[in-house]
């Protein structure tokens, strides 16, 4: 059942929001080449703790760690580790803040050290279509509205828009109807109602959109090790507007 959240809950869920940006923020100081993303990981639960807020999706149906850490051709969902970070690496960060009981979702890009060409623009192009499909949340429009501008934008600069994982509905639990896909037809899916808390996270690859399972059964990758970037946002559907919960201003 798709929930609609109170005022008071949205604003709950924007608190745990301004601490994810606060961690994100942090961690764009530490992402250098010859950190892990073990160390992030465990300055993350550190930091979450001293704020009084817990790592979500950590025991989340059996997952262990406080953040994924997706590291160039793995989409989503790979795990922190000690062996360190190289120059040239793409790795997104990925993370459920809940303070209070509510919840926030955001994953980040970051570039480690000097990326070339193509992978700065994977980044910039990835970055846009997550806004592009944050213009289409608005009270009225469908769900496919969203996964079709940016579908359309990804595609049309050259890279693809992985399908097996998608946005979706958040609060009181991680994962919460609707899913929001990131690729779709106008006009078409569920309508967006005022109140409707959602993320949306376009994964995007330089090659086939298609992707793997690592025998851990957590992390997947592109089929063709090409990379992948992500950036995600939870946001509430309002009468003005989609409202971002984690924006990074910037």
């Amino acid at each position: 059942m798709i929930t609609r959240k109170s005022k008071r809950e949205i604003s709950q869920m924007h608190e745990a929001g301004k601490l994810l940006v606060k961690t994100h923020k942090e961690i764009a100081k530490m992402i250098q080449p010859g950190i892990s993303t073990m160390e992030i990981e465990e300055f993350v639960e550190q930091f979450l703790k001293k704020h009084g807020a817990t790592p979500e999706q950590k025991g989340y149906q059996g997952y262990k760690y406080a953040t994924c850490a997706s590291i160039n051709d793995e989409i989503c969902h790979g795990f922190p580790r000690t062996d360190k970070l190289n120059d040239g690496d793409i790795v997104t960060i990925d993370m459920v803040v809940n303070l209070n009981g509510g919840l926030a979702d955001s994953a980040w890009s970051y570039e480690v050290g000097q990326v070339d060409e193509k992978g700065k623009r994977l980044l910039s192009v990835t970055k846009k279509a997550l806004y592009l499909g944050i213009e289409q949340a608005q009270v009225g429009n469908r769900i496919g509205d969203i996964g079709h501008a940016i579908q359309t934008y990804a595609e049309g600069e050259g890279f693809s828009v992985v399908r097996d994982f998608t946005g979706h509905g958040i609060g009181p639990t991680i994962h919460e109807p609707p899913h929001i896909p990131h690729f779709g037809l106008p006009n078409k899916g569920i309508r967006l109602k005022e109140g409707m808390v959602i993320t949306i996270e376009p994964m995007i690859n330089e090659g086939s959109w298609k992707s793997k399972m690592d025998k851990n059964n957590w992390t997947a990758r592109t089929i063709d090790k090409g990379r992948s970037a992500q950036y995600e946002h939870t946001l509430a559907i309002t009468k003005n507007g989609p409202f971002i919960l984690t924006e990074q201003d910037n």
